[in-house]
């Protein structure tokens, strides 16, 4: 038997890279999958790559709280149960000082990456059972902070609390709750976010950020899928209440 046999994970932003890649993991370990994103075409696509019979998709904004609880609802419908949450969607923003951030983009960040996360965990930690568990992507941005990125490390910051809490109200109930914090990932999120930082064409921008990390390279989308399927399952039955810090060294 794999670890997660007869499970059932729920994948936020899941046609992207990290969520498709841990919808990957969260398979290869047995788990039925569903994923959710905004666009029915990238979720065809990330369908395609995923196994048929134990997939399915629900175009969602987290944004919504309506939108969010019927894609569980669906997961609930077509699945019969919910073990693994994976609330992973959230966005950049742009680089500029906090005295000239544009204030609509600010709450546009803290809407997706934080109001988003805690909708998922709204509306699933009720249908999760003893053993089950509850991931949620930060950054290494919120272990950390630098300059000109503040509602990006805000919103990261932001979810530990909401981890924390959530850690100490799930407990009693056998479910565990933890962060996930991924350093620069060769994707194109990623890629996107360094052009932004720098004003650098891609690959020099990818260069400069390489100098940044310990290990001196970016993760794969499929490193940091194989931290979530690890967190998924029984073998970190005891790991609870922890921000999993995924960067190559960076916060060290």
């Amino acid at each position: 038997m794999s670890a997660l046999d007869g499970k059932v994970a729920f994948v936020t932003g899941g046609a992207g890279s990290i969520g498709l890649a841990a919808a990957r993991a969260l398979s290869d370990a047995g788990a039925s999958v569903m994923i959710t994103d905004l666009e029915q075409a990238a979720l065809d696509s990330a369908l395609e790559q995923l196994p048929a019979g134990r997939s399915a998709a629900a175009v969602a904004d987290v944004t919504s709280s309506e939108q969010v609880a019927a894609a569980v609802a669906a997961t609930l419908e077509r699945f019969g149960r919910l073990d693994v949450v994976f609330a992973n969607a959230g966005i950049f923003g742009v680089a500029a000082p906090v005295a000239e951030y544009p204030e609509d983009v600010f709450e546009r960040v803290l809407a997706v990456n934080v109001l988003g996360p805690f909708h998922v965990a709204k509306h699933t930690v009720r249908h999760l059972p003893r053993g089950g568990s509850l991931i949620i992507t930060s950054s290494v941005m919120g272990l950390i902070a630098d300059a000109n990125v503040c509602a990006y490390a805000t919103s990261k910051h932001a979810l530990v609390g909401l981890m924390r809490t959530l850690t100490k109200e799930l407990s009693a109930s056998g479910v565990r709750v933890n962060t996930i914090h991924p350093g620069p990932v060769d994707n194109d999120f990623q890629h996107a976010v360094e052009v932004n930082v720098t004003g650098a064409p891609a690959p020099q921008a990818s260069a400069v950020f390489d100098g940044f990390i310990p290990l001196g390279r970016h993760a794969s989308a499929a490193e940091i899928g194989a931290v979530v399927a690890f967190l998924a399952g029984d073998g970190a039955g005891f790991v609870t209440g922890a921000t999993i810090a995924v960067d190559g060294g960076i916060s060290s």
